[in-house]
């Protein structure tokens, strides 16, 4: 059996500079506040938290200090912190505190912003609150029509493009391609591709090693939405995919009758999670 493993697999920098963080401060002090799961794996979560991070989903819940996770957070909460005199351990990562300082200023400079995301997802979440008003949340194809309707409709005459760091990148190239064939020529388009480079080539990867074996198999936290958008990558290419957190979802029956198997991990998936797994499939 043939073992391929994406060397793109496991955690990006933003996720690493998260944990990395949360953990010096747990060394100091026993017990810290999270606004919101830090990231979207439950043995890191777990980890964390027998170390002493309390998850809390509420500002209002926190006392002194609360760290602010990777994915970062709507602004209301900066000033809820700052009224309630709660110091702010902000571990957003960088890729997206810059899209929340670009849409707030094309916002300000009287632009109309289309942000191409994932609805639920907490950084899209935490994003929305710095595009203003105008602003219109697309998630897949479907969105357009009425996304460009509410453009029309404000009669801004300037548009903003941008997108979740973790978007699908091939979504996100036809969802451009086809506003850009719908919308007015009297608008002035910008296009800021804010997809980060990690999950670009990680996403680009999963595509390649997919076409190439008998299984697939891709590690993350089940509410991790760019473990989710690498499962779909690998659906499209691989008739025989699995999705799994940890090396206990596996059984050699799900892996006996192949010969080439792929191993991928999303962006919050620990580097021993990773191993444990590919050891498994080796023996």
């Amino acid at each position: 059996m043939e073992i391929i493993l994406g060397k793109t697999s496991g955690f990006c920098f933003g996720v690493k500079n998260a944990i990395d963080q949360a953990e010096k401060e747990l060394e100091i002090n026993n017990n810290v506040y999270c606004l919101g799961e830090i990231v979207h794996n439950e043995e890191v979560i777990k980890n964390l938290e027998q170390k002493g991070l309390i998850i809390i989903d509420d500002i209002e819940k926190a006392k002194d200090k609360v760290i602010i996770r990777s994915h970062g957070v709507p602004k209301e909460v900066y000033e809820k912190a700052k009224i309630k005199n709660i110091e702010i351990l902000d571990f957003t990562c960088p890729f997206v505190s810059k899209i929340h300082k670009t849409v707030s200023k094309y916002s300000n400079n009287g632009y109309f912003i289309f942000l191409l995301g994932n609805k639920v997802h907490p950084e899209t979440i935490g994003t929305v609150s710095f595009c203003g008003k105008n602003f219109y949340l697309i998630e897949t194809l479907d969105d357009i029509d009425n996304a460009i309707y509410s453009l029309e409709k404000s009669s801004i005459k300037n548009l903003l493009i941008i997108s979740q760091t973790t978007f699908s990148v091939s979504l996100f190239e036809n969802i451009v391609e086809m506003i850009k064939s719908k919308i007015n020529n009297n608008i002035t388009c910008k296009i800021e591709n804010t997809i980060c480079n990690t999950t670009f080539t990680r996403q680009k990867e999963t595509e390649e090693i997919s076409k190439n074996v008998d299984l697939m198999i891709v590690i993350g936290g089940k509410h991790s939405s760019n473990t989710k958008k690498l499962f779909e990558i690998s659906k499209q290419n691989c008739k025989n995919c699995l999705l799994i957190q940890t090396k206990n979802d596996l059984n050699y029956e799900d892996l006996k009758n192949y010969n080439r198997i792929g191993i991928i991990a999303g962006a919050s998936t620990p580097k021993n999670i990773i191993d444990d797994v590919k050891i498994f499939c080796e023996n």
